[in-house]
């Protein structure tokens, strides 16, 4: 099965996701006074995803003074809150994102190599600016664990997006 790109410029739908620190659900693609990022990482079995999560961590109030930042994976309850209490991340980290989700966003989903990996498919990697308004401005998706965005440039060229309210680019 396979799955089209995200339609830039158009809005991404709500989806809600269950937040690993809280009762509460983190939900994107709404109205709202801020943008979000969207980042999707693999799951609990993916050191790199723990990596490049521990750096976002680190930088954390660079994004948070721009955009909201919103972490999600395919991993259950038990696997996200093992992640938040080994590492101590302070961004919202949801679980639970269906296939359904994954597809909408045009990811790449994968199945596991085996049971030692996970036990059910999964995301590759992702990350999306939302607008206030729900609709996407910037999509980076990724095969694999291996190709992830510089979270310095990334940052730095929303800032730029945002202060000059810049178009959405790559539309055809």
């Amino acid at each position: 099965m396979t799955s089209a790109k995200p339609n830039v410029g158009a809005p991404i739908g709500e989806m809600s996701f269950h937040s690993a620190a809280s009762a509460d659900l983190l939900t994107i693609g709404q109205n709202k006074d801020r943008w979000t990022m969207l980042f999707v990482y693999r799951g609990k079995h993916c050191p790199r995803c723990k990596r490049f999560l521990n750096k976002l961590n680190a930088v954390l109030s660079d994004w948070t003074d721009v955009l909201d930042v919103v972490v999600v994976s395919a991993d259950t309850k038990e696997k996200a809150q093992a992640d938040l209490a080994e590492f101590g991340w302070d961004f919202d980290l949801g679980y639970g994102m269906t296939e359904s989700q994954m597809r909408s966003l045009g990811l790449y989903v994968s199945t596991p190599l085996s049971e030692a990996e996970t036990t059910g498919v999964f995301a590759e990697p992702g990350a999306f600016a939302i607008r206030p308004n729900g609709t996407l401005m910037l999509v980076d998706i990724s095969n694999g664990p291996a190709a992830r965005p510089d979270l310095e440039e990334l940052l730095d060229g929303m800032k730029f997006n945002i202060d000059n309210d810049r178009p959405e680019r790559g539309t055809a």
